[in-house]
């Protein structure tokens, strides 16, 4: 059996899997410090259907830790970031086009080096050993405690950005952590060294988590492994997520468009997760989130690691609705959050919220209906209409085609939703809808991903294909991954004229099932290599 949770802004939700069948399956307040809140909900998985502690082969989570702690810009280390391309390079330094409350909340500091490669390898200039110590000596006379290196090019040769590494841990000591950018991020220089930046501000905080994560499992005598789940629907292990927090950022909407494959039988599908704050709409494609294919903005800040194509809508369940008293109604995109068990009116609060609207309209059963009793119909109906408007016209601009697309509706929230949407057909709300994101974490899977660049050399082509895909293969059988199982399941090739040598861009991405002995639960748990590969090994 398996425990999936999956840490919402609302709620925590947990359930318990035995193959693919949920067994019990609960909704728990998320708490402020999110730890507590995932102890109570497995305290209350425990009371739907009690289970021995040894009978769990692993247990999955989602969590919003780190992406809340970047958006919140709080709790994050001072972080250097070192980047080596000198003399390319330096009209554009470290840190460029962030926002200035997140450099003064990592005490942001940048620096050039010489070092880089070109995109077949060949060197931009040598690695400096005197010029990285002199570098290592500013960093830690301003205090820095995490450092984030770059090289031009790492994704294709990554040799510089481990000389630097070697030497700034012999300089500062083993306490500074050191992200690579080619352990990352893709290619793309400025995109990939900022997503290292945020891992590297991220590393404390995350050790602090992943610690607390584990001690929660364990204090519910559960001996099972623990993983956490990353931005494209696979796995890693608590070891891996310490040292690439960043990775966990989309976990959320992932969890919930594979849950939703799993419980609809659909495939591709497009997927709207209502959770307390925002209505996600994603696309499923071969049962995978569709992937961004441009740089992603996170705080405000341009990435390009791996994230799910996904659009968000201010709308859930705890959204704030405005306009009863005879103004223009309006809902979110503020909401109550985790407190709405205490603060929606069906709840014995005050504020009115979506909730409220849909046990007014008989959508839902929850709470005293007398409480909004009094509201009236036409303006219940006006605000559902216009959720139903926004979160439809959110689909349509996630369809890449005018073919049919069939809408699953998961999340608690998804209950504001109607059961048709004009022009997109009906909306399937499966069985266990409002758990899908913790069932989908529960059924991850490991994958492992290349993303290279490759001068082909005339026919050659095939070689290199096949390279990249065992290549891709490889990654996840090392990640945990059950060798029967793995398959390729993204491939994407695309010629880049601008550069010599028949340069191809090649991204290949292989998943399978995640592979325990019961026999080596123990053993597996914090030590292992690295669930989820595709992160950039």
């Amino acid at each position: 059996m398996r425990i999936g949770i999956d840490v919402g802004g609302t709620n925590t939700d947990a359930v318990l899997l035995n193959g693919n069948t949920v067994v019990a399956a609960v909704k728990a307040a998320t708490s402020e410090d999110v730890t507590s809140g995932i102890v109570t909900a497995l305290g209350q998985l425990r009371q739907q259907h009690d289970f021995a502690p040894d009978h769990i082969d692993a247990v999955m989570i989602g969590t919003t830790h780190f992406i809340n702690a970047l958006v919140e810009a709080s709790r994050l280390a001072p972080t250097a970031a070192l980047r080596l391309g000198l003399p390319a390079t330096a009209a554009l330094p470290p840190l460029v086009g962030w926002p200035e409350r997140l450099v003064q909340a990592i005490n942001g500091r940048g620096f050039l080096a010489h070092g880089g490669h070109e995109f077949d390898g060949r060197e931009i200039s040598p690695l400096d050993p005197d010029e990285i110590r002199r570098i290592a000596g500013e960093m830690a006379a301003a205090g820095v405690t995490s450092v984030a290196v770059s090289s031009v090019f790492s994704p294709v040769n990554s040799d510089f950005e481990r000389a630097a590494a070697e030497i700034l841990t012999a300089e500062l000591g083993d306490d500074v952590p050191i992200s690579l950018s080619h352990q990352i991020g893709r290619i793309g220089l400025l995109e990939r060294e900022n997503a290292t930046i945020i891992n590297a501000a991220l590393r404390h905080l995350a050790e602090g988590i992943v610690t607390g994560l584990s001690a929660s499992i364990a204090g519910e005598g559960i001996a099972a492994p623990l993983f956490l789940s990353q931005n494209d629907g696979t796995l890693m292990d608590v070891e891996f997520a310490r040292r690439y927090p960043v990775a966990t950022f989309a976990s959320g909407p992932t969890n919930s468009m594979r849950g939703a494959a799993v419980l609809s039988g659909e495939t591709t599908c497009a997927v709207v997760d209502v959770g307390g704050t925002t209505s996600d709409v994603g696309v499923l494609t071969a049962g995978f989130p569709r992937e961004a294919t441009v740089e992603v903005s996170v705080a405000g800040v341009r990435t390009n690691f791996r994230m799910p194509d996904v659009l968000s809508v201010g709308i859930g369940g705890g959204s704030r609705v405005r306009g009863h008293d005879g103004r223009a109604p309006t809902v979110g995109p503020d909401s109550v959050g985790y407190r709405l068990t205490q603060q929606a009116r069906v709840f014995g609060g005050d504020e009115l919220t979506a909730t409220d609207l849909a046990v007014a309209a008989g959508r839902a059963d929850i709470g005293d209906r007398s409480q909004v009793a009094g509201l009236e119909k036409s303006f219940v109906t006006a605000v559902l209409d216009r959720i139903s408007t926004d979160v439809a016209d959110a689909v349509d601009r996630m369809r890449m085609s005018d073919e049919p697309l069939p809408v699953v509706a998961v999340g608690g929230g998804s209950i504001l939703l109607p059961d048709e949407f004009p022009g997109l057909g009906p909306v399937l709300r499966p069985e266990n809808f409002s758990v899908a994101n913790a069932i989908g974490a529960a059924i991850a899977q490991v994958g492992g991903e290349v993303d290279r660049v490759f001068a082909i050399a005339p026919g050659q082509r095939d070689a290199v294909v096949d390279e990249a895909r065992q290549d891709a293969v490889d990654r996840a059988v090392a990640a945990g991954a059950d060798p029967r199982t793995v398959s390729i399941v993204d491939f994407d090739e695309v010629p880049i004229p601008y550069l010599p040598g028949n340069a191809t861009r090649i991204r290949c991405k292989a998943v399978g099932d995640l592979q325990i002995d019961r026999a080596d639960t123990r053993a597996l748990a914090g030590n292992g290599p690295g669930v989820g590969g595709g992160v950039g090994r």
